[in-house]
């Protein structure tokens, strides 16, 4: 690594670009399951792929990951407290917000912008991540709203903080 390129100086410079935050879910047996995840992309039209980075630290994704299925909830710029709660290592991170389950067994929040129901197709190592490719199986537009965006080491984004436009 680069002098200049410590870990403090990484994320600065990584928290300059928004991304929207998703809720991983799946469930072990009877048990809900879930992690807020802000990497996560579409990686293929054709097969449609996902993919997402949970970190090796996580404790729901062991879980999810057994089961071979995980589902996608795209949060809307209104559910910080669902956020908040999937970011945490409590077990209460359903009592922020209800679920049900999809015709295919996804769990899927209430509120949320929009969701896809996986099986996964690889996982790859990514240093303190892992990489995991889901082929999307189903998927549905919920709401038209904005999204949650993480920006800045924090979600949304204040107006203030950008700097004006010369352009």
């Amino acid at each position: 690594m680069l002098p200049s390129a410590n870990a403090r100086m990484f994320r600065t410079v990584l928290g300059q670009f928004a991304t929207g935050v998703t809720v991983i879910t799946g469930v072990d047996g009877d048990d809900r399951l879930g992690l807020a995840c802000q990497s996560f992309s579409s990686l293929s039209l054709d097969p449609p792929l996902v993919l997402f980075c949970p970190g090796h630290n996580s404790t729901s994704w062991p879980r999810i990951r057994r089961s071979g299925r995980f589902g996608v909830n795209i949060l809307a710029e209104d559910q910080h407290e669902a956020c908040e709660a999937f970011g945490s290592s409590t077990g209460l991170k359903f009592d922020a917000v209800g679920s049900r389950r999809s015709p295919g067994g996804t769990v899927v929040l209430d509120g949320v912008l929009a969701w896809l129901g996986c099986t996964i197709e690889a996982v790859h190592d990514g240093g303190d991540h892992d990489i995991v490719v889901g082929r999307v199986q189903e998927l549905r537009v919920e709401r038209h709203d904005g999204p949650l965006l993480y920006f800045r080491g924090s979600h949304g984004i204040p107006r203030d903080t950008l700097a004006p436009s010369g352009h």
